[in-house]
Formats: C-alpha cells, sequence, structure tokens
C-alpha cells in the first residue's frame, strides 16, 4: 500500500496539546513548553503509527482572512485581541511564545512546513488534498470544518479527528462521514459543508439559519442535494421543506449568499512549502535539535520524534 501523504493542522494540534498538558510543563527560564512537547508527541506518534511517506505541517498565514470578513464580518469577530491594532487573535498567554519554539523545531528536525499568504491553514490543506493524484491523504486536525475534504478520488482523503488525542482517535472518511451526519454518500464532503453553513457556527461566528440545527440540516441536505438545490426549493415552495424552515432559509438569503465562501476551504490557495515534503530519515541539523532539546527542557519528546523520523 502507498505511504500517505500526512497533513497537519498544525494550530488545531498545539492549541489541542496547550489544554491537555499542565502548563506547569516549563523550560528553566518559566516559560512554559506544554503545547510544545504535546505537539512534538503527537508528530512522533503521527510518523510512528502510519509511517507517512510525506508530511507537512500546515499554518495559518492569516487566521482571519479579510476575503472571508469581507463575505461575513462576524467571522471570527469574537476573537480578535482587544488591544492593539484589533487584528490579532486571541491566544492564551502562555501558548504564544511556545509557537516559534514548534516552528524552529521542526525546521530542526526537518520536517516540511506550508502556508498561503492571506489563507488559514484549512485552505492549505484543502489546497494540497485538491492538488494530490498520487498518494492516499489523511489531515489530521482536531477541527469538524476538514471534514468536507474527505473523498475517494482521485487518491482517498480521510480526516484522522483527533479532537479527544491521538490515542482515540476517529478516522472520517466518506463513508464514516455520511453515516455519522446521515448525509447524501455521493459528494460527502461537500455535501457536509453545505449542512455546516445551514446549521452555523458559533465559535467561528457563523449565525446559521435560525430553527434549522445539525439533524434538520443534513435531513435537507440529503433531501435536496445540495444547499444551492434547498434555496431554489424554498424559492419555488417546495411542499418539502417544513414552513417554518422555509421561511426562515428565505429570510437568511444574504446570509446563506455569503456564508459558503467563509465555510468551504479555497482550493486554489497558493500554497508554498518550506522545503521538499518527503520525511526525512535524519534530522536535518542534529546539533540544532539537541540545543532545542536543552534550552526548553523538551525532555523524552525529542527523543520520541528523532526515533520516530528512522527508518
Amino acid at each position: 500500500m502507498t505511504a500517505p501523504l500526512a497533513l497537519l493542522d498544525s494550530a488545531s494540534l498545539y492549541f489541542r496539546a496547550f489544554y491537555a498538558l499542565p502548563d506547569s510543563m516549563t523550560a528553566p527560564d518559566g516559560t512554559s513548553v506544554n503545547a510544545v512537547r504535546g505537539f512534538a508527541d503527537t508528530v512522533a506518534r503521527i510518523l510512528t503509527d502510519r509511517r507517512p511517506g510525506r508530511l507537512v505541517a500546515c499554518l495559518d498565514a492569516d487566521w482571519r482572512p479579510d476575503f472571508r470578513v469581507n463575505a461575513l464580518p462576524t467571522y471570527k469577530a469574537h476573537r480578535v485581541a482587544e488591544e492593539g491594532d484589533g487584528l490579532e487573535e486571541e491566544v492564551p498567554d502562555k501558548l504564544t511564545p511556545q509557537v516559534p519554539i514548534i516552528l524552529d523545531l521542526l525546521d530542526a528536525v526537518g520536517l516540511c512546513t506550508a502556508e498561503a499568504v492571506g489563507y488559514e491553514a484549512d485552505d492549505v490543506i484543502g489546497a494540497l488534498v485538491h492538488q494530490e493524484k498520487t498518494d492516499p491523504v489523511e489531515v489530521i486536525s482536531g477541527d469538524r470544518d476538514m471534514f468536507q475534504v474527505v473523498r475517494h478520488e482521485p487518491t482517498p482523503a480521510t480526516v484522522w479527528y483527533v479532537g479527544r488525542g491521538w490515542n482515540k482517535v476517529e478516522v472520517i472518511g466518506p463513508a464514516e462521514l455520511a453515516a455519522k451526519y446521515d448525509l447524501p454518500v455521493e459528494d460527502t464532503g461537500p455535501r457536509y459543508a453545505d449542512m455546516a453553513v445551514l446549521r452555523g457556527d458559533p465559535s467561528d461566528g457563523l449565525p446559521g439559519v435560525p430553527s434549522i440545527g445539525e439533524k434538520t440540516a443534513a435531513k435537507l441536505i440529503r433531501e435536496f442535494g445540495t444547499l444551492q438545490a434547498l434555496i431554489a426549493g424554498a424559492e419555488a415552495g417546495d411542499k418539502r421543506i417544513p414552513k417554518r424552515a422555509q421561511t426562515n432559509i428565505l429570510a437568511s438569503a444574504d446570509y446563506l449568499a455569503a456564508a459558503p465562501t467563509v465555510v468551504a476551504v479555497a482550493v486554489d490557495a497558493p500554497v508554498v512549502k518550506d522545503r521538499d515534503d518527503k520525511v526525512p530519515t535524519a534530522p536535518a541539523d542534529l546539533d540544532r535539535v539537541l540545543a532545542l532539546k536543552e534550552r526548553w527542557d523538551l525532555g523524552a519528546s525529542i527523543d520520541r520524534l528523532l526515533a520516530a523520523i528512522k527508518v
């Protein structure tokens, strides 16, 4: 079987690590390193358990892109830090200094990172999945938004959902996604995105359509096939749509016109990788890796990561 291409939703993984591990894990200078250690341990497990031939740690070049805010001004508005120019994401104080350490570690080990100016990591992942014609793709993320990229062809793409950690990873492909949300079995990934538009997502500032929750949204998408077909049905007074839902769909016309741009990953994002994405068999700079280990007291997490990249 062909070794997979692993695409890491980096911020999702280090945020999860930060909240899963105590911030009492510190370097000699007192800097918390729980996210660094948890992220390194997760990458080591991915390399050991999945043995990807290629790996890309996908990054946010812009966590709140203009094209999404212009479409829907509420997008992630509640996450904007109040101080400064208002453009920074509100990140826990003890996590912020750990992100550059994670990037330094990825660079020293020799693992590929990628970003796209003006786009989020979700878009980087979506674009790389879209471009891949050779290897199966495994997206590792704790974000349900990534479910929209699952596919059968031209190569299979699955999401390894780590919302409860790697030990309880949930593998989501088209069949699992269709069963989990009772969605159509054809083009299940895009249909999940349609459902997400209807359902909304308060954590991203997406209000959704009033009175349409997840189950109703899935039922309507399954019945009509696509969001656009559902909207056309509402405009035509299709009797399959409950009266209240029909009224709310019509009243939400502006939202429904804008939200797909916000929800759908931008598969045309101009992704730039910092190096070849082939998983190395030795660290790019072992001395630097060991220096990072000592400076930040990363201990066994570094040992496990180094052991994982050896064939």
